[in-house]
């Protein structure tokens, strides 16, 4: 008897009882790991309890769906695109926006998002789909206009380059790729990618 009520506490001191944002963070990280881990058909909110080491109530009380939970731990754990590099050329700065487009793409949260593009039915996938642009796509098109206008005004980029074919042909090259292709960009690829598409594309015509 002692030793039972030893070893409860032992556990409860173990597992301090966590709440607010400390157990959601917890609930999202277990998310985007059983998405690593198991995909998205094999995820289930008993796992991502478990992997939280909460109670199902406490992630259901949060998330009533298995589709809010995993919206929510992709937005919250897809790396940050907010600052367009600013490397003295063009050419660098596209080259170094699209590494972190890459790293975005590739990091956990990232391959969790093509882990559930690629399971989810149709339904599913559309609302998948908004975390990806609104998370990653559309930051990185913000940040091409930015670097794209800069060349412009340093005479760069030609005047007419500021469009929006331009601005899709790196997110739209890099996620064809990805997707479709299921492969995965090397730092050739991209440097292959900026010298014969996005540099011949923007490049002045000559005087």
């Amino acid at each position: 008897m002692v030793a039972s009520r030893w070893t409860a506490a032992s556990a409860q001191a173990a597992s301090p009882r966590r709440r607010g944002a400390v157990l959601e963070r917890a609930i999202l990280d277990a998310a985007l790991e059983q998405l690593s881990s198991v995909g998205w058909n094999g995820l289930t909110m008993e796992g991502v309890a478990a992997g939280a080491q909460t109670g199902k109530a406490a992630v259901y009380r949060r998330w009533p769906s298995k589709e809010d939970l995993v919206a929510d731990a992709l937005r919250a754990g897809l790396p940050k695109l907010t600052e367009a590099p600013d490397l003295g050329t063009v050419r660098a700065d596209l080259l170094e926006l699209c590494r972190r487009f890459r790293e975005a793409m590739y990091s956990r949260p990232g391959f969790a998002l093509r882990a559930v593009l690629h399971e989810c039915d149709a339904s599913q996938a559309e609302r998948f789909q908004t975390v990806i642009l609104g998370g990653v796509v559309e930051p990185t098109m913000r940040l091409l206009r930015e670097i794209i206008r800069r060349g412009i005004s340093r005479g760069e980029v030609r005047s007419d380059a500021a469009n929006g074919y331009v601005f899709d042909a790196i997110p739209a090259m890099m996620m064809y790729r990805s997707k479709v292709c299921a492969s995965e960009w090397s730092e050739v690829d991209l440097e292959e990618m900026i010298d014969q598409l996005m540099v011949p594309l923007l490049r002045p015509d000559p005087a």
